[in-house]
């Protein structure tokens, strides 16, 4: 008998499906996959409503037991139809572990990527004593939780790096060698400028926070992405949008997609304040403005799905196929009329949005608010 079989789901290209799931994978998935299969439970969408595989938000702020970005996994995972998070850096080597003992028990895929300050952000300006970057712990860490973290973070703006300049990245880069583990680079306000933090990053580095609207943005006075920006991208950088608080522009990302700069990955950068306060609320709620700026439905998707987890090499994540873990998450697109905030007040109006009903997490099911409450699924 399987865990799980979910009927008659909607694709985003319109076909409807089957899928099955046992022992946390996908075994089946097809137009109908009945043949006489069991399951201790079935969902039935009735070809009303749409699967992808589980939706990843890149850039969050997990950690329950950080004193400035914190959040409680499941809430700003689960229960707003994301499968798998991770967490951008709100711990180092000092706290990994405890970090990892608490998100055993959440439901939500959790993963790090580590601070290259041992301390994590425990204040806003981590990377400003340089005795905090210690290359041995953040080696130890990585080789004790080899499944946990995957990759390692650097905040690159002047209120976390104080008087050291470029210097915490030149080390990142050092740091990275060991491992070949990801960088993401937090871009803020300068120094340093963005020039130099570009031209130090390799392939498979992301650049976060890539459409602010701050004066340390990747665009130029005229509106044309910066040569640096123009070289990194070139050698393979991905651009992340890490929405955040602060660090979301609609003009900025406006213009970079109308000269042909798209982001790889959609983020929202959420912890308890801007989830409950917004200007971010829900990944839903990001990938919705992105909607409204014209992307289409799959390349939406996509962005929180397969380049997600192909970019960050997330093992069998990202893909709605057979073999791949079972993370789906159950959405619907709502035809209404949404008003939009970006970080900087900006106002846009929406037409459609995504909203998450439900998340599978390996075959187990846990309901959004708004699963609960408007749509009479029995999960």
């Amino acid at each position: 008998m399987n865990d799980l079989i979910i009927k008659q789901a909607k694709l985003i290209n319109g076909d409807v499906v089957d899928v099955v799931i046992n022992e946390g994978k996908i075994r089946e998935i097809g137009a109908s996959v009945d043949n006489g299969l069991t399951a201790k439970k079935q969902i039935d969408l009735d070809g009303k409503y749409y699967i992808s595989a589980g939706w990843i938000d890149a850039h969050t702020h997990c950690y329950p037991a950080s004193p400035i970005y914190f959040d409680e996994p499941d809430l700003a995972g689960a229960a707003s139809g994301v499968t798998t998070m991770i967490d951008a850096g709100s711990v180092g080597a000092d706290d990994v572990d405890h970090f990892y003992s608490l998100v055993q028990k959440a439901k939500t895929n959790v993963y790090s990527f580590l601070n290259i300050a041992r301390i994590g952000i425990i204040a806003q300006n981590e990377l400003s004593d340089m005795s905090k970057i210690d290359d041995e712990s953040l080696q130890k860490a990585i080789k004790r939780h080899p499944d946990f973290v995957v990759g390692i973070k650097a905040r690159m703006s002047k209120s976390v790096v104080g008087e050291n300049g470029i210097l915490p990245l030149i080390r990142a880069k050092e740091m990275q060698k060991e491992s070949g583990l990801p960088l993401m680079v937090h871009i803020g306000n300068n120094p340093p400028n963005l020039d130099e933090i570009a031209d130090l990053l390799t392939k498979g580095d992301i650049i976060t926070h890539c459409f602010n609207g701050k004066p340390n943005r990747i665009l130029d006075q005229d509106g044309n992405l910066k040569p640096a920006i123009q070289r990194a991208l070139a050698r393979g950088v991905i651009l992340d949008v890490g929405h955040g608080g602060e660090s979301f522009s609609f003009s900025v990302a406006e213009q970079a997609m109308r000269i042909g700069t798209y982001p790889d990955i959609i983020s929202s950068d959420i912890y308890h304040k801007n989830r409950i306060n917004g200007p971010v609320y829900s990944l839903a709620a990001v990938m919705t403005k992105f909607l409204c700026m014209g992307f289409s439905l799959k390349q939406v998707l996509d962005c929180v799905t397969v380049k997600a987890a192909d970019l960050l090499h997330l093992k069998g994540k990202g893909h709605l196929e057979v073999g791949y873990d079972g993370d789906v998450t159950i959405f619907d697109i709502k035809d209404e009329r949404i008003e939009l905030s970006d970080a900087e007040g900006q106002v846009r109006i929406g037409t459609q949005k995504f909203i998450p009903i439900a998340a599978i997490v390996a075959g187990e099911s846990i309901a959004t608010k708004e699963g609960e409450s408007e749509y009479a699924i029995n999960l």
